[in-house]
């Protein structure tokens, strides 16, 4: 009997059912176990050579009626590898169908994954595995400057000889130096605005309790206790970071103004204008004997109601 081609039409002992697909051969002994039939838009179906009654040059014909052809699960193709992907000693000597897609069944152990990718992760893995030791310095290295802990040191701004009247807004500048991941050290202009307040002005800041300041780990760095006069403000408006002012306001009188979007605050840092999503941003302070002003100097994400520090 002749082996099956491809293109080959296939037909039950009732009528044509479709063409020869694929062929599926018997790894151990190199036979054609299996042809696969394109069903005429039906499908696929696996049909085994004991099925085939004899085989000529363009034609198969089967034993079986239609009906029960049909009546065949559908052919799985991941079950199966081309012998383009595994290797078969003298496959030519055993095989003479037409060149096209010749399978052979996957072996057990791969068929809950795909051949490919089964091996590319496999590849992946070991890839990995090798390059750890070499690469975890590196990472290690490159990621410290984002596990850096926050800077807690006391910065001297200035001199309270500088505060001429209670409950006003006054500006302190200040020079940081500033190392960012691995670029060289460098100096930052930046500013902080200092109120000595009365006594209902630290009421309304402080509501009777001291204000604690915590470092990432939760453990108190500093407190600002509620009867020292000295409130120290974030130069940064928590809306969107910007510069923000002391201005007489012809309605609110006295106030801290932004004037990007007109954020507008009161001596105690509350907001009583503007789209500004919380008061501004506390800092610890001390002032020594002499008068020396010393803060230090904390960032929080802008644009959030609940106060997140970044630096």
């Amino acid at each position: 009997m002749l082996q099956p081609k491809l293109k080959s039409k296939v037909r039950c002992t009732d009528l044509d059912i479709g063409e020869v697909s694929k062929v599926v051969l018997d790894p151990l002994s190199h036979e054609i176990s299996h042809i696969v039939v394109s069903m005429n838009g039906s499908g696929e179906r696996q049909i085994d050579m004991t099925q085939v009654q004899d085989v000529t040059d363009d034609l198969v014909h089967l034993k079986s009626p239609s009906r029960e052809i049909l009546a065949l699960p559908p052919f799985k193709r991941d079950d199966y590898v081309t012998t383009h992907e595994v290797e078969i000693s003298h496959l030519e000597d055993n095989i003479h169908v037409t060149p096209g897609e010749v399978l052979v069944p996957l072996p057990d152990l791969e068929k809950s994954v795909k051949r490919r990718t089964f091996f590319m992760n496999f590849t992946h893995v070991i890839g990995f595995l090798i390059g750890l030791p070499i690469a975890y310095p590196i990472l290690r290295f490159l990621m410290k400057p984002m596990y850096a802990e926050f800077d807690n040191q006391w910065l001297a701004v200035g001199n309270v000889s500088k505060i001429k009247n209670e409950d006003v807004g006054v500006q302190f500048e200040y020079k940081k130096k500033v190392k960012e991941a691995y670029m060289p050290e460098y100096e930052v202009e930046k500013n902080v605005w200092l109120v000595r307040a009365t006594p209902d002005l630290l009421e309304k800041v402080y509501q009777g309790k001291d204000e604690e300041f915590r470092d990432a780990k939760g453990y108190v760095i500093w407190t600002n206790k509620k009867e020292i006069p000295f409130i120290a403000f974030s130069g940064k408006c928590p809306h969107l970071g910007c510069a923000f002012k002391w201005r007489n306001h012809k309605a609110l009188g006295p106030v801290f103004l932004c004037p990007c979007h007109l954020s507008i605050y009161n001596a105690a840092g509350k907001v009583l204008d503007g789209p500004a999503p919380r008061a501004l941003d506390p800092l610890p302070v001390r002032v020594s004997a002499s008068g020396e002003v010393e803060i230090i100097d904390m960032e929080f994400k802008a644009g959030t109601k609940s106060q997140i520090r970044i630096v």
